[in-house]
């Protein structure tokens, strides 16, 4: 088993590459949400520019019809990041769940080495002489 002092450095690293995983799930949900705030504001302007029933000349309607086609390939490609986020979510969280239980087993051998230090120190302490010294000083 390693010593105190590796487990330690272990610990460090361990925990330090918690943080940046954890650091990283949030960024992905922090991107998760942009992508879905902006497939959300994609859709409500295809909406707004849908056709009304009223009388309109035939360049608004070839506008309009131009700006759906706009905001339909927007609307797609919004979708298909909101997709890759959602990807990138289940990646980050699958990394800091592999980084916690890293941790943890680190954590787990470091309370064992200090369980078995104790252990070794009570058997010492039993294996030790039953005597005592006594030391008398000058009166």
């Amino acid at each position: 088993m390693a010593d105190a002092k590796t487990l330690a450095r272990i610990h460090r690293v361990r925990t330090l590459q918690l943080g940046l995983t954890r650091a990283d799930e949030a960024r992905a949900h922090d991107k998760l949400a942009s992508e879905s705030a902006l497939s959300t504001r994609i859709s409500s302007l295809a909406a707004a520019v849908a056709p009304v029933p009223q009388t309109a000349v035939a360049v608004s309607l070839g506008a309009s019809a131009h700006y759906r086609e706009r905001l339909q390939q927007s609307a797609d490609a919004a979708v298909e990041r909101v997709r890759s986020a959602q990807y990138q979510v289940a990646r980050a969280t699958d990394a800091t769940r592999a980084a916690q239980r890293d941790q943890s087993a680190v954590e787990k051998l470091i309370a064992r080495a200090q369980a078995d230090a104790v252990i070794r120190e009570l058997r010492a302490l039993e294996e030790a002489p039953a005597f005592r010294n006594i030391r008398h000083d000058p009166c």
